[in-house]
């Protein structure tokens, strides 16, 4: 079962939008499905709001709740569910 959305802090989340405009290759780190701590690189396609959950979209096509990011360029979300 899905664990209830935690929103992330606002200015993080500003800054996830500042890069997706930027278009530059970023590296996130995120917990995936299986409780792993998985880290990509790539372009952030998207942030946005559905069902009052914020999700991440890779232009890869991977996209995930924000609840999940643990990192992005090295810089560690605060409050994140690092393992």
């Amino acid at each position: 079962m899905e664990k209830k959305y935690v929103p992330i802090d606002c200015n993080f989340y500003d800054e996830i939008e500042i890069l997706a405009m930027r278009k530059s290759k970023s590296t996130v780190v995120y917990l995936s499905e299986k409780e792993e701590q998985t880290t990509i690189e790539g372009l952030i396609k998207n942030v946005y709001a559905k069902n009052k959950e914020e999700f991440l979209e890779m232009e890869s096509g991977l996209v995930f709740r924000l609840d999940r990011l643990i990192s992005l360029d090295g810089k560690v979300v605060p409050g994140s569910c690092e393992i």
